[in-house]
């Protein structure tokens, strides 16, 4: 069960009881910010591409979407989301619990988006569609393993 690895992954770092399970779900951003009573932004996406030699996450604020120009200036290929099937046998999470942490391949390149550095704490998921956890960004990072910080995003009212 995948909120189970997510657990014994952050008992490393003492946040294994910090997770929060959710009596509804939590699987979409908007599902979420309701559930946890934060905004949009607040909530960690998980969005996974596909790379020539692996699998690239990013971790986004809730309230931004990717722009392809950035991304493809960053990383150097086309933003291709994986399909639900590869993102499973990527991360070893189903869509709407996705998350940086206990994931299923050592091939997933973690990458942070700038738009997080705007909140103090963050909701990243924990492997089910109805869990969550609250941590600054300073532990996102940390727990995340994130190679870096990237800008590959736009708020999502922008053109």
């Amino acid at each position: 069960m995948s909120i189970e690895k997510v657990r014994e992954y952050l008992s490393r770092y003492g946040k294994s009881e910090d997770i929060i399970i959710l009596e509804q779900s939590s699987a979409t951003v908007e599902l979420a910010a309701r559930a946890l009573g934060v905004e949009a932004g607040r909530i960690a996406k998980t969005l996974t591409f596909a790379s020539g030699n692996g699998v690239i996450m990013l971790v986004t604020a809730g309230d931004v979407k990717t722009d392809n120009k950035k991304f493809k200036t960053v990383f150097g290929l086309k933003a291709k989301m994986l399909t639900p099937d590869e993102v499973i046998n990527s991360t070893g999470h189903a869509v709407g619990g996705v998350c940086p942490f206990g994931l299923e391949n050592d091939n997933v390149k973690i990458y942070l988006d700038e738009s997080l550095k705007r909140f103090e704490t963050v909701y990243p998921a924990c492997g089910s569609g109805n869990s969550a956890i609250e941590l600054s960004i300073d532990e996102l990072e940390k727990i995340s393993g994130a190679i870096s910080y990237v800008d590959v995003c736009k708020l999502i009212n922008e053109t």
